[in-house]
């Protein structure tokens, strides 16, 4: 009689997943591809928690007393600066990676809640544009539909150096998202694959970049705020240089930020968790004297007021979504499971975003998909859930006894996890130590 087998076991290091992608890539010899963020697990915002308010601490009484939530972006130089009700806004996400009514409902939601959105890559649409209160421009290294029309049409303008899913690296957007009009914008051939460029064309370096953002005041006479835009790899320095060209504000970009597409390679194994991002960024406007003159937005992974509220903690001045966005709109929407599975995948995979075959017809150039979408129920859905985010973030300020989103600090917060303390020096949960602490204190 043999003897009973084992279990059969999958390897840790070869898991499914590892398996099938040496399978894939021996099969077709080429890299794989897909839209959205980092899916492995990464140190994030549920590695802190915040102290509420008892003795040592004052909480504040939710309906009778204030919390405030406004936000000025790039007073520094600008005449004009961007004045916002809610410190979060909505990340570029192009046209063309998303539909027409996508935009439109960005805009509109976003007018509703008292704040801006973006136009990310591929230009400016008249339903972008005549839906946005607030616009910000997008000037990236590709120049797709940029003109000094539509930048002088923009609130403010912001260049992007890099994108926290794939910093050093440029866009995709494939062919069968690359229709008449969105070629006719971005001076294209339609239904080609198309890649930017991982760097802008006429500068290299922190000299070259202050020369282009003077150029791009003089463009617009001084009136707009000027952000630089940073993949999270080395944000002390990128943020320290980006300030010393000009900038007026510094966007900062974590790992677990979105694409339309890109290698999954680069999405997985290359940048910063947003987490660990934040406070050498801060560090380096400190340094500087510039923190809060300067304003430091940061984005990649927010998905509620508990996120915005510790971003705001860590030194923060504002938050940005894009993935969250979608998702409010009514991307991957379970009711819709049906017609993911038909595309090989399932709601809450995010893996259609670069295919261009959205059943919700968010992340798609198809009219029959995107017709599907009103924008002007999504913009009222994207409304709701950026009013709930700011009051979830308000009552979370009113229990650390803040009369002011601003005025949340590290203090309020404590770490769960030795990697979250040493990432944001914020103390281990029942201590008052993070790793490296001695260091950081002299001793």
């Amino acid at each position: 009689m043999s003897a009973p087998r084992s279990l059969p076991r999958f390897s840790a290091t070869f898991d499914r997943h590892a398996i099938a992608e040496i399978q894939r890539a021996a099969a077709t010899g080429i890299y794989d591809i897909r839209g959205a963020g980092a899916k492995r697990k990464l140190p994030h915002f549920d590695d802190l928690l915040f102290l509420g308010a008892s003795i040592s601490r004052y909480p504040l009484e939710g309906y009778r007393e204030r919390c405030d939530t406004n936000v000025v972006l790039g007073a520094r130089h600008a005449k004009r600066p961007v004045e916002l009700q809610i410190p979060v806004t909505i990340a570029g996400m192009s046209f063309g990676a998303l539909s027409a009514p996508a935009k439109e409902a960005l805009g509109r939601g976003a007018s509703i809640a008292g704040t801006s959105t973006t136009t990310g890559d591929g230009g400016m649409t008249e339903e972008e544009r005549g839906h946005s209160r607030t616009l910000v421009y997008q000037y990236l290294p590709s120049r797709y539909g940029m003109n000094p029309a539509d930048l002088r049409r923009a609130d403010a303008i912001e260049v992007v150096v890099g994108q926290g899913a794939k910093p050093g690296g440029g866009g995709m957007l494939l062919g069968q998202k690359i229709t008449e009009r969105v070629a006719r914008m971005r001076n294209l051939p339609a239904g080609i694959d198309q890649r930017s460029a991982c760097r802008h064309p006429d500068w290299t370096g922190p000299d070259d970049l202050a020369i282009k953002i003077e150029e791009l005041r003089e463009i617009t006479a001084w009136e707009k705020p000027i952000f630089v835009k940073v993949g999270a790899s080395r944000p002390y320095y990128d943020t320290a240089l980006s300030v010393k060209a000009g900038a007026d504000v510094v966007v900062l970009d974590g790992m677990q930020g979105g694409t339309a597409a890109t290698q999954e390679v680069f999405i997985e194994h290359v940048g910063l968790p947003t987490l660990a991002a934040i406070r050498p960024a801060v560090q380096a406007l400190q340094d500087l004297g510039m923190h809060r003159r300067v304003q430091l937005i940061v984005s990649g992974g927010i998905r509620g007021g508990a996120d915005m509220a510790k971003a705001l903690a860590l030194g923060a001045d504002a938050v940005s979504i894009g993935t969250a966005a979608l998702i409010a709109l009514g991307d991957n929407d379970p009711a819709l499971e049906q017609e993911y599975q038909k595309l090989g995948t399932t709601a809450g995979a995010y893996d259609d975003w670069h295919e261009g075959r959205d059943p919700a017809g968010i992340t798609t150039q198809d009219p029959e998909l995107f017709a599907r979408l009103d924008p002007v129920l999504a913009g009222r859905r994207l409304a709701n859930f950026l009013s709930v985010m700011t009051m979830e973030a308000q009552a979370i300020a009113r229990a650390c006894g803040k009369s002011h989103l601003h005025n949340l600090e590290p203090e309020d917060l404590v770490s769960l996890t030795l990697e979250a303390a040493a990432m944001t020096r914020v103390p281990l949960a029942g201590t008052d130590w993070y790793p490296g602490k001695e260091f950081a204190d002299g001793r």
